[in-house]
């Protein structure tokens, strides 16, 4: 009785540390717009970079031809060749996943980009198209998800290095002539036609299926949002207006951060021992990353309190990111009655054996409390991109499009309907009548092809 006590008292403090009522999650909203407005102003302008994509022209669904992408935002990166077909809208890919040797990724910035662009050779070698790109150069996208200032549609400067990415050379260098060079000496004839990232290219898809689509958004290991802004609401944009009137503008939102945010001593934890403490919070809170560290590190703190698992070896309850968001959503969607799932889980991943159903019931309410905290901080996100944009508020009748790509949201159900009917609750029922929700898979690697079409030479 006194274990479970002890544990129940973690728990409920936790649900209050991260409780997100409706009125603290339009906190969050306003502070996110307010964050945008300040990032559209100027340079650094606040803690969300907002960066301007310099994409005028998203696909229309009209685009033809052989297009290729390159989507580098991990230890993988995809190389695609994408046919598409016009108004008949029908898109033919082929693809091809490499994995980058670990050497490589703190080496220099020649041995990367020459790494990727022998792959890229080897992989046109393959095309078994000779007469289709005889009059012409061909076109790549390329999708590259870390921070970069973006001077032009095919130009942008590496800020920092995220993931396991540490090559100092590259730091302030335009990734886009690195690649192109590194092709070049590869004897790769191909023309870097648009550098995005993975957000902006799940915009663009979403796109080029529904012209509707405002919002792009990720919500898988990381997360961020990508969203269509007019031209003439970027103070800090130089240069002639685009024809469309619009700009995409990647708002870098995984590095926000507010007072209001519900923040846990299991996240301030997780943060300073993380490899960029006081960076990437919003991320930190939820994305798939994460959600299973923050799990485990309250598990570990019932354990160091009580004898609510029996007597354990805590080795494997001390083992950074040994429990992963699948994990956790295994055990969140247990609908067996006695909780079988979730006491394999428990054994395999952290060695604690001979749980009680009570004890297997708390795990999954621990795993709500953070998955939903997840879900309804990025509801409210979307919501405060809505409202710098003007959409979704009373007298709006436009249809907005939120196209999200990203594991978490593919398969974690709970996750999923949890962000889905927090946006009814903070847009009401009329106002969230005109706002949907599409799940768009591939966006990194279709949406820069898409977008390399839309803005092609031919």
């Amino acid at each position: 009785m006194v274990a479970a006590a002890a544990a129940e008292r973690v728990v409920a403090e936790l649900r209050e540390a991260c409780a997100a009522p409706a009125a603290r999650l339009n906190e969050v909203a306003a502070a996110m717009e307010a964050e945008m407005r300040a990032g559209l102003r100027e340079e650094g302008g606040s803690k969300i970079k907002m960066i301007i994509s310099y994409v005028d022209n998203l696909p229309t669904g009209n685009e033809e031809g052989f297009f290729y992408a390159l989507d580098l935002g991990g230890t993988n990166f995809r190389v695609l060749r994408v046919h598409l077909a016009g108004k008949e809208k029908r898109v033919q890919r082929e693809s091809k996943e490499v994995s980058i040797p670990p050497h490589l990724m703190s080496g220099s910035a020649s041995e990367l980009f020459g790494f990727i662009a022998s792959a890229l050779a080897r992989f046109i070698a393959d095309e078994g198209r000779s007469n289709v790109f005889e009059d012409k150069q061909r076109e790549l996208g390329f999708t590259f998800s870390f921070p970069v200032r973006q001077t032009s549609i095919a130009s942008g400067t590496l800020i920092k290095w995220t993931k396991a990415f540490s090559i100092d050379d590259a730091i302030g260098e335009d990734v886009v002539a690195e690649l192109q060079t590194a092709m070049e000496k590869h004897g790769v004839d191909m023309r870097v036609a648009a550098l995005i990232n993975d957000t902006v290219g799940t915009l663009a898809a979403g796109r080029y299926n529904d012209e509707d689509v405002v919002i792009g958004v990720i919500l898988g290991t990381g997360s961020n949002a990508a969203y269509v802004e007019e031209a003439t609401a970027i103070p800090k944009f130089e240069g002639e207006l685009p024809k469309s009137g619009n700009m995409v503008v990647n708002t870098e939102w995984g590095n926000f951060y507010s007072s209001c945010l519900p923040i846990t001593e299991y996240d301030q934890a997780l943060d300073e021992e993380s490899l960029n403490p006081g960076e990437q919070i919003f991320e930190k809170l939820i994305s798939g990353m994460y959600l299973g560290e923050i799990v485990r590190r309250v598990l570990l703190k019932i354990a160091s309190q009580s004898m609510l698992f029996g007597n354990i070896n805590h080795t494997k309850l001390k083992t950074r990111f040994i429990l992963r968001t699948p994990d956790i959503s295994a055990m969140h969607h247990d609908e067996t009655p006695d909780l079988r799932i979730v006491a394999e889980k428990l054994a395999d991943n952290l060695k604690i054996s001979d749980t009680s159903l009570e004890t297997r019931k708390m795990v999954v309410e621990i795993c709500d409390i953070v998955t939903s905290r997840s879900a309804r901080l990025a509801a409210a996100g979307i919501v405060g991109i809505l409202r710098k944009i003007g959409r979704a508020v009373p007298g709006d009748e436009r249809r907005s499009v939120i196209a999200i790509d990203g594991g978490l949201f593919e398969h974690y159900a709970e996750f999923r309907q949890c962000l889905e009917s927090t946006l009814v609750e903070l847009l009401g029922k009329e106002a969230s009548r005109s706002v949907a929700v599409k799940l768009t898979k591939d966006g990194s690697g279709l949406g820069a092809a898409l977008i390399a079409a839309a803005h092609s030479q031919h």
